[in-house]
């Protein structure tokens, strides 16, 4: 592969890691929107977040097998096409007022971003030199993480542009205003979904045309995609994903509930915690890329989740703005985690890699487990920070991975740079 094919391919796959970090980001917006038009439950609004993270249990393994027979070109863009279907599928969730439809069409979506993810993580790692493989895929990721700022605000200000009804004040409403304002409720997200719809078409198309170079591990396998357990790496790195994207969905989701319960502070204002913490991820991502340069990944990992364990224990004991201020920073020191373990899995795996990224991948299904895990132990305790042991246990896992997995990268001098 020439350095200009590299160059290029690193640019088109970056910009997809922005795309799903984008659709990711607005779930939680989506989430206050439909639970006001739909009435919802907390639990049935949940429902939001699983019927995304279940796609990742569903189609890593499929989307696995897939790469290994066609490539990573074509394996993104059917990623992409479904992607864009999920999108456009939320006119008619839309129309028919079908809370069951959106949560249809955000299957269909996120089954698009599981395909992508499983091959853009390990086509970013392959791309030019294996030693920084790491830094790559954490420069690929802060485009995930600046997604995780901007989203919010952006999705924000379309969505939620006026403040919805309560649940009282729509029950007090008569059968046909009721229906209205539904209808107008939903209604709203169509516009952004339709445009990013057609951006993923775009996208699609610019992939098709563009010749990729195709990169080959050194020898390739056509094992069964479960082989790639045989690998040390690859088991613990299945492990931590597994455990780390619970706790940041943890962290992530529960924020505002988080600023609300615990430092007392208005739903309103809470909001900009939520986002002072996707730029925390950003900044994170970025800096952690660039002191990769002279730490090992594996180290530096480690570093990161000692002190995400101690700032945990900080936002369980601690009150008021003390325990969110903790909370918050938990953000910067998550920034490189979900890349890093990916990259320390895949690494030095050869024919074995497209396998064992579609397994890591479906450990995203974490996501899914543990935040109803702390809201158990929350609702039985009657204390909300309690719960967060469920966050400490995930941290401590991933520094267990980062001790029992040593990164074979060698630290980069700084005259080499």
């Amino acid at each position: 592969m020439s350095k200009a094919n590299n160059t290029l391919a690193i640019i088109l796959i970056t910009s997809l890691f922005f795309f799903w970090g984008f659709i990711h980001n607005l779930d939680p917006i989506l989430i206050a929107h439909l639970r006001s038009a739909f009435s919802l439950s907390h639990l049935q609004a949940s429902l939001i977040d699983s019927a995304v993270f279940v796609a990742y249990f569903v189609m890593a393994i499929p989307a696995g097998i897939f790469m290994k027979k066609y490539g990573y070109k074509t394996a993104i863009l059917i990623g992409l096409l479904l992607f864009a279907v999920g999108c456009f599928l939320f006119v008619p969730a839309a129309n028919t007022m079908s809370y069951l439809f959106f949560l249809m069409a955000l299957f269909v979506l996120a089954c698009g971003i599981t395909i992508l993810e499983t091959a853009a993580n390990p086509y970013m790692t392959v791309l030019g030199d294996p030693s920084k493989a790491t830094q790559r895929l954490n420069f690929a990721q802060s485009f995930n993480g600046l997604a995780s700022f901007v989203a919010p605000l952006l999705g924000g200000y379309i969505i939620l542009a006026k403040p919805p009804l309560s649940h009282e004040e729509v029950a007090a409403l008569d059968e046909t205003a009721r229906t209205a304002y539904i209808q107008a409720e939903t209604a709203i997200v169509k516009g952004p979904y339709i445009v990013l719809g057609c951006v993923i078409l775009l996208a699609a198309l610019l992939f098709a045309l563009i010749k990729l170079p195709e990169a080959k591990e050194e020898g390739d396998s056509n094992a069964s995609v479960w082989s790639a357990f045989r690998h040390k790496n690859v088991r613990w790195a299945v492990i931590a994903q597994f455990f780390y994207v619970g706790a940041q969905i943890c962290v992530l989701s529960f924020i505002i509930l988080f600023a609300t319960e615990v430092a007392g502070i208005q739903a309103f204002d809470a909001k900009d915690y939520a986002a002072i913490a996707g730029l925390l991820i950003v900044i994170g991502r970025f800096l952690g890329t660039f002191l990769m340069r002279y730490i090992l990944p594996s180290k530096l990992l480690l570093i990161y989740a000692v002190i995400a364990c101690i700032l945990t224990l900080i936002s369980i004991f601690a009150s008021g703005m003390v325990a969110l201020y903790s909370m918050v920073a938990i953000a910067f020191f998550m920034s490189i985690m979900f890349p890093t373990i990916f990259a320390m899995g895949v690494e030095g795996i050869g024919g074995d890699t497209k396998s064992a990224s579609s397994l890591i991948i479906m450990a995203i299904v974490g996501g899914a487990i543990f935040p109803p895990l702390l809201g158990y132990i929350s609702d039985s305790t009657g204390h909300m920070q309690y719960g967060y042991f469920v966050v400490l246990v995930c941290f401590f896992v991933v520094v267990l991975f980062a001790l029992n997995n040593k990164s074979g990268e060698q630290v980069i001098s700084t005259k080499n740079h």
